[in-house]
Formats: structure tokens, sequence, C-alpha cells
């Protein structure tokens, strides 16, 4: 999510009907496991609401670092079907209507010291919204030393975001989408700079990935990388488009110090904000005066390497 600085967030704490499970590695499960790998944890989302021994619920209307433009409720995340396939999803919802001084809602949960993971393969199959002019969906994660080192020391692995200025300026909003890392801290760079390291990647996707069907969105994470696909269902050798190297200790900034911890997972979908380039709420075309847009994860699962 390109963070500047996370706020600390409210946790929901409300009864659920469990949904998500750690999964003995010798279970037999109902899923095609990708070749050399074992499930280690999966949510599919089938009850009726979330799982909250699982995830957490965020709420405010901070901006998060970012200027976003909505207020972020417990009400605008469900558990429930999605309208073309019937199949049952995780639903993040945004809308435009007034609430705490914000003219949207929306929702952002997280897993934090609940379920937390270091290495794997992490995915997520999901439903984008048309994104449009404003809406920025993304599915990420961020280390759980969070509380006790804040952002970015805790490190940040954005694997999908889309909403970018870039894909509204160039008109390729539906295949414009970024994977980014951050890491380290701010330090003086001189000249009266205040920096930290990043590295993020945008790709033009060949087709759209906001065309009503579900994409599976892929972070593959070892000791030596970290590399971002899609569709690896339809396509298992296809080419990462994120990969970022994480063995560099040759000073404090060093990928090596950031990315070999436990993290926790996040999904959330912002209204406006810096990374669209829009902070007028007048300019957000994707909701309408009424209007509402979903993001739809059908399942999210963590494997490890045998």
């Amino acid at each position: 999510m390109s963070k500047v600085v996370i706020p600390l967030f409210t946790l929901i704490l409300l009864s659920s009907c469990l949904s998500s499970k750690d999964v003995d590695k010798q279970e037999d499960v109902s899923l095609e496991i990708p070749q050399g790998y074992v499930l280690l944890w999966e949510d599919l989302f089938d009850g009726t609401s979330l799982d909250l021994s699982t995830w957490n619920i965020e709420e405010g209307g901070s901006g998060f670092g970012n200027a976003e433009l909505q207020y972020y409720r417990k009400e605008n995340v469900t558990v429930g079907k999605e309208p073309s396939s019937g199949a049952n999803c995780l639903i993040i919802t945004a809308k435009r209507e007034s609430y705490g001084g914000k003219q949207f809602t929306s929702a952002r949960i997280n897993t934090m010291n609940k379920k937390t993971f270091k290495y794997g393969r992490f995915d997520a199959r999901v439903k984008l919204p048309l994104t449009a002019n404003g809406l920025w969906p993304a599915y990420w994660l961020m280390g759980n030393d969070y509380s006790l080192n804040g952002w970015p020391r805790c490190g940040e692995i954005d694997i999908m975001e889309m909403g970018n200025s870039a894909g509204i300026k160039a008109g390729t909003q539906d295949r414009f989408f970024n994977g980014a890392c951050h890491w380290g801290y701010y330090k003086d760079v001189g000249g009266g700079n205040w920096a930290y390291p990043n590295y993020a990647k945008s790709t033009t996707w060949p087709s759209s990935l906001q065309d009503g069907e579900f994409h599976l969105f892929s972070l593959v994470w070892d000791e030596q990388f970290l590399r971002m696909y899609v569709d690896l269902d339809k396509n298992p050798d296809s080419t990462p488009y994120y990969e970022m190297g994480i063995s560099d200790v040759s000073d404090d900034w060093g990928t090596g110090h950031y990315f070999h911890h436990d993290y926790f997972i996040l999904f959330n979908l912002a209204v406006g904000g810096y990374f669209t380039g829009i902070l007028d709420p007048s300019a957000i075309t994707a909701l309408p005066e009424g209007g509402q847009s979903s993001m739809y994860v059908d399942y999210v699962r963590v494997y490890e390497r045998k």
C-alpha cells in the first residue's frame, strides 16, 4: 500500500462463524496443491461471517498515511455469495456515503498477531472491482513486528495493487497494477531530504484483470527472493511480474535485514489517495452518488515447501 505511516488500528472483536483452519500436513485436502508444497493454512470464507479468531477488522478515517478518502468500517466487510459464480467469498465494499467526516466508506482486514508466516507461497483468488478513477484494491503483507518497530522498519510486501495514477493517465486502469516492497527506516540523505528504501514495479497486463472473473495473485517467498505472479493456476510456468532479492546485508538498509521474519496478511479497498493521484472526492468516478463497488476474495491459502 506504499505506506508513509500506518496508524495503530482498532480491533473489532465479535462472535463469528469459523471458516479458516490450520491444515495438518497429512490431511487429504480437496484442492490441487502446487508441486513441491504442502498446504499450511487457508481461509475459504465459507461461513456466514468473517472468522475473527483469524482476522482483525480495522476502523478509522485517518487517511492511513496515504491521504485516502474513505472511512474504514466493520459494516463494509461481509462474507457471502459472489453473484455471478455463486462462490462464497470475503466481500469488501466501498460506498459513496457520508460517515465520520468522510464521503466514502470501505473496509480493511488483517491477520496481525493471529496468523503470521515466514516464507512459502501465498495465494489469493480475487475478483477485482472496476477501479475506474479512484478505487485502490490491495492484497499485501506487513511485518508482524510493526507494533514494536513501526513502519517501514517492519517491512511491507505489496503483492497486488491496482488503481495507480499512471494507469489512469494511460487509460489502462483495468490492466495496470503494481508489486512493491518497503523496508528500512527514514534517514537523512542530504539536501534536507529524508528517505527510506523501497522497490516498486508496475505491469500492464495483456488483458483486463477487471473482467468480471477471478484471478489468482501469488507471492513465492524463500530465503533468497520475493517473486509475484498472476494466474499460476492457469499458467504454472509463467514468469514473475515482480522479483526482488532479499539477501543483501551490506548495510543497515539491506533487504536481508527486513524480510526474514513473520509477516501478516491484509486485504483492503481504499478510495483515492496518493497512489491514485486523486485527493478530491468529486473526482472519484468509480463511485457515483449513492454507488458502491466490491472486491471479492474466494480464498487465501498459504503453502510451505516440502
